[in-house]
């Protein structure tokens, strides 16, 4: 059974930092893709970022390229992603979620965790 448990999330005003992390139960954790997806009120559930397994190669969402960065430590089961820049439009509930392979599309993701609150004030 696979966990995965986010923290880090906050109350910050615009241009201020954050950074989430997700630790995740369950093995190998270094052979799957990871994601962090977010969910504003009222709106769909968005993709934000992925990573590779040995973090090769990552993806962004546009609105938040060159001021997030996901990143990952196997050794400690655990991905992150920093966000810096905060603008009140990055208000949400960030989900990080696991992929079904080594790389996936939006839509291949199979285990999420229970997502953290991330309020933006401006």
């Amino acid at each position: 059974q696979v966990q995965l448990v986010e923290s880090g999330g906050g109350l910050v005003q615009a241009g201020g930092s954050l950074r989430l992390s997700c630790a995740a139960s369950g093995r190998p954790f270094g052979t799957y893709a990871m994601g962090w997806f977010r969910q504003a009120p009222g709106k769909e559930r968005e993709f934000v970022a992925a990573i590779s397994p040995f973090g090769g190669s990552t993806s962004y969402a546009d609105a938040v390229k060159g001021r997030f960065t996901i990143s990952r430590d196997n050794a400690k089961n655990t991905v992150y992603l920093q966000m810096n820049s905060l603008k009140p439009e990055d208000t949400a509930v960030y989900y990080c979620a696991r992929g079904r392979r080594s790389w996936v599309t939006e839509d291949e993701y199979d285990y999420w965790g229970q997502g953290t609150q991330v309020t933006v004030s401006s």
